[in-house]
């Protein structure tokens, strides 16, 4: 059974690590949750250490750059885990080839930058579909519209063989009140239609060994037994969590709002019933939950 809590301090002396979610548990999107900003400061405070596990598609110093512009402070979390260095090092590694098809925006640009930690890097280049080994997907283009629109030419690259590498494994994300595709409902769709997808952020185990990595260099003394995963998607953060053996703390204000009953921020809590039927629905059995980290 699944424990309701009312502020993460009931739970956090159990634990000396926390891996973070970011979009939908320390912001919204467009500004952080200043409840969480002030629990993960807490945490620290205590001797905590915190690990954001972000699926963005962006390096490191990208994200960095990202939630410190959102309000989210260098003095609440000590390191960052992102789906965007797990699946550059797999490009770069050359799994779906040197020539790649892209598919994102101007913001992803980042994700081709030089990694370093890769002995012999493939020579990575961007290509038209026709001309290309494999696909690179960051998130749509247009992030409002239907993942459909990219059904024929995701026709012509299954035809050949091709592979996605997905660097953002969400379906979608709330971004304050308007919620938008992410690249994870194109590698779904690629999936269904016969292709092959390739992924490296939550739920998948890449990004937690990634997590663990960063942890390690921290402090290497910490076990899995003493690390706790705090996110909103009871199939990336929930489920994650649960595959890397590690328990996990469902923040049911972010995608699963609706769903649990949960009220406004900071204070909302889910309706327990409703909560219950969510998590059967979902398959899930985190060990607490609550409205928002607070």
């Amino acid at each position: 059974m699944t424990r309701i809590i009312e502020s993460f301090t009931e739970i956090s002396g159990s634990y000396d690590a926390a891996f973070v979610d970011l979009w939908g548990c320390m912001h919204d999107g467009l500004r952080a949750y200043e409840a969480a900003v002030a629990a993960m400061r807490g945490f620290r405070a205590a001797g905590g250490k915190v690990i954001l596990v972000t699926n963005s598609p962006r390096p490191r110093a990208s994200v960095e750059r990202q939630i410190e512009g959102l309000g989210v402070p260098r003095d609440c979390w000590d390191s960052i885990a992102s789906s965007g260095d797990s699946a550059r090092a797999a490009m770069y590694e050359g799994v779906v080839g040197e020539k790649v098809w892209f598919i994102g925006d101007d913001r992803d640009e980042a994700f081709f930058a030089p990694l370093r930690i890769i002995k012999d890097p493939a020579e990575i280049t961007r290509t038209d579909l026709d001309a290309a080994e494999g696909i690179v997907c960051c998130g749509p283009e247009d992030e409002h519209a239907d993942p459909e629109i990219y059904r024929e030419r995701f026709e012509r690259a299954i035809a050949r063989g091709m592979k996605l590498l997905c660097a953002n494994p969400d379906i979608i994300v709330d971004r304050g009140e308007e919620r938008v595709w992410c690249a994870g409902a194109l590698a779904r769709l690629y999936t269904e239609m016969g292709g092959t997808s390739l992924y490296f952020g939550k739920p998948h185990a890449p990004i937690y060994d990634l997590a663990r990595r960063r942890l390690a260099e921290i402090d290497p003394s910490i076990a899995d037994g003493r690390i706790i995963c705090i996110g909103d998607g009871p199939q990336t953060d929930v489920s994650g969590a649960a595959n890397a053996g590690l328990d996990a703390l469902f923040i049911t204000g972010g995608l699963s709002a609706g769903e649990t009953g949960t009220g406004p921020a900071p204070q909302g809590q889910p309706e327990a019933g409703r909560l219950d039927a969510h998590l059967k629905e979902e398959r899930q059995a985190p060990a607490y939950a609550m409205g928002f980290l607070r």
